[in-house]
């Protein structure tokens, strides 16, 4: 999928009338000294961002990722406080990442800033702990604010995140038996996808990630469901009402 290669050209356009900005609540205090981590896999995207938060005086550090264990280490290592967060790496799952950094350093804020606009995901990745979900393709302005909202203490949602991710939030997630239970969010996601016929392209089109990333994480899902095919995983999956 296409990275959005124009931020700083549209950045230096930065003056121009600014509408429908995508914050939706924000905190009112100042923030000085911000460690900030971009986890990206594209490096235009990484030192475009990096490029733009540099000039920004509330920060002070800037550091990069391009997997999630990169991403993990440097969370811990450097002490970021807040984190720019893709969801598709090339080693597993921005949603999953994020759940396991809160879990080591519960007071850093992530920021999904992602292609995937999928309101399924947007929901797993609020209840994993993000502050907020912003799309590449939103000005690069709105993207700094977005930053600094969440570094804040702020939420934020994207344009077209509505009532309908509220719900999907207010529902919780589901209670699955074992061996379901051993899955993650992203492993039961994809699941639900096989179950419903989906080939390993469309799935990695559906999640915008790579076929070889798909095949990675349902041999995974084999292993937890001790089953041999995905024909097999596909029927237990039904089972339990995946891919209903």
């Amino acid at each position: 999928m296409a990275e959005p290669a124009s931020w700083m050209d549209r950045r230096r356009r930065r003056f121009r009338p600014r509408t429908r900005r995508c914050v939706q609540r924000r905190a009112t205090s100042m923030v000085h000294g911000g460690r900030i981590l971009i986890v990206d896999d594209h490096p235009v995207v990484r030192r475009g961002l990096r490029t733009m938060l540099e000039g920004e005086s509330w920060v002070s550090d800037v550091f990069e990722a391009a997997t999630t264990a990169e991403a993990l280490t440097s969370a811990v290592t450097n002490r970021v406080q807040v984190i720019a967060m893709d969801v598709s790496l090339p080693d597993g799952d921005g949603v999953d990442a994020t759940q396991r950094i809160m879990q080591s350093c519960p007071d850093v804020k992530v920021l999904m800033l992602t292609m995937a606009n999928d309101e399924e995901i947007v929901a797993r990745a609020l209840r994993a702990g993000a502050r907020g979900y912003v799309l590449k393709d939103t000005d690069p302005d709105a993207v700094i604010d977005a930053l600094r909202t969440v570094a804040q203490g702020g939420v934020v949602l994207g344009p077209g995140i509505g009532t309908s991710v509220l719900t999907t939030l207010q529902r919780g997630p589901a209670e699955l038996p074992a061996p379901f239970n051993q899955l993650t969010s992203r492993e039961r996601d994809i699941l639900g996808r096989l179950a419903l016929g989906d080939t390993n392209a469309r799935i990695a089109r559906h999640f915008g990630l790579s076929e070889k990333t798909v095949r990675n994480q349902l041999s995974a899902i084999f292993a937890k469901l001790g089953v041999a095919d995905r024909v097999q995983a596909a029927l237990l999956a039904r089972d339990v009402g995946l891919g209903a």
